[in-house]
């Protein structure tokens, strides 16, 4: 049920996505506890004059295989939270060669009665999921 939103900037081929994808949907299973097919990915990519991304005054140099990553979750603990973030981090830098710095995730919390996923119904509410 994590909505995950991936913004990029412009220049990554499709096997590169497909594999940034992938990677975050695994560590997303297994951190969180989600079932297999709870699979929600969204891409976007950016020209460069689109799309800045500063430190905070954290020092990070960004390149151009900078991921802004966006979840809209059920809440989740702080384990579950922290665990995400290093092995993503992880794994990005062993299976994608993404630095540390070129990662960032903002996670924003929701209710079940925050999603429905067709037909006009609220299927947590409903029982059905």
């Amino acid at each position: 049920m994590p909505l995950l939103r991936f913004d990029l900037y412009k220049g990554w081929d499709k096997p590169e996505i497909k594999q940034l994808l992938d990677v975050t949907y695994e560590v997303m299973l297994e951190a969180f506890g989600a079932p297999l097919g709870d699979r929600y990915q969204i891409v976007t990519q950016h020209e460069p004059e689109e799309f800045i991304m500063e430190d905070t005054g954290l020092g990070y140099e960004r390149s151009a295989k900078f991921v802004l990553l966006s979840i809209r979750t059920r809440p989740r603990t702080t384990e579950q939270k922290t665990t995400f973030y290093r092995e993503l981090a992880r794994r990005y830098q062993a299976d994608l060669g993404i630095a540390g710095n070129d990662i960032m995730i903002n996670l924003v919390t929701n209710s079940d009665e925050d999603w429905s996923f067709g037909d006009g119904e609220a299927q947590f509410l409903t029982g059905r999921l």
